[in-house]
């Protein structure tokens, strides 16, 4: 799985925000950017704008990770991760904080997860708990987290989500200082991002429209056909 820094910053901030506010979820356009531009319980902080945010909630759609609502006065925005990877609600807790804030130690995490819903009530009673969690999300031949081992001067090992087109190295961490603004926000996406965002939003035009683009065979330009059209609450 290959999620981008502003696909993980949204997915982390719902799910977050699922188990933080739960009263104030799903999260709206304005909330949404609001919580990937948050100061505190981020690293790095982002600057991102309403666009970059939006482009990556669609490709998380697309994916299959979020939905949106567009019943009501504004759309909503909530995620279903848990769904579709098929994490119960302790590995869940501790994939979006490492989502939100990177590769950390067990005892970081234990102390970042204790507001979130978990099989023990609220939060983990013990950085035990939490390590056998992390190992069960190192299972299998497509793990969703790993340990990373420890830099110099650090006491405990450090653990990160595989969920990202990046592994993150422990030796590279002293690189990550509180505070330092992501730059994705500050040079704009790549040709690829843009490219990928286009793909999806044609994908999802088609969904709701019920057309599709099928190439010729013989000249390779897309023809209009036409299909079930979508219905229901939810889009994405």
């Amino acid at each position: 799985m290959e999620l981008s820094a502003e696909e993980l910053r949204v997915l982390g901030c719902l799910i977050e925000k699922q188990a933080t506010t739960p009263d104030q979820y799903p999260l709206s356009t304005n909330a949404l950017v609001n919580a990937c531009n948050q100061k505190s319980n981020r690293e790095p902080v982002a600057d991102y704008s309403e666009r970059t945010v939006m482009d990556a909630t669609l490709l998380v759609r697309q994916k299959g990770f979020a939905r949106m609502n567009s019943g009501g006065r504004t759309d909503k925005h909530r995620h279903i991760l848990d769904d579709a990877l098929g994490l119960d609600r302790d590995q869940l807790a501790l994939l979006a904080v490492m989502m939100l804030r990177g590769p950390q130690s067990a005892g970081e995490l234990k102390t970042r997860t204790e507001r979130y819903p978990t099989s023990q009530g609220t939060g983990f009673e013990s950085s035990d708990d939490v390590e056998a969690v992390l190992a069960q999300l190192a299972e299998g031949v497509d793990p969703f987290a790993t340990k990373i081992g420890r830099a110099s001067g650090q006491s405990q090992d450090r653990w990160a989500h595989l969920l990202g087109d990046v592994v993150p190295d422990v030796h590279d961490l002293h690189d990550a200082r509180p505070g330092r603004v992501a730059r994705p926000a500050d040079l704009g996406p790549s040709l690829a991002q843009r490219v990928a965002n286009l793909e999806a939003r044609l994908a999802v035009l088609e969904s709701e429209l019920g057309v599709s683009v099928e190439p010729s065979s013989s000249e390779g330009v897309g023809h209009p056909t036409s299909g079930p059209g979508s219905s229901g609450e939810y889009v994405g």
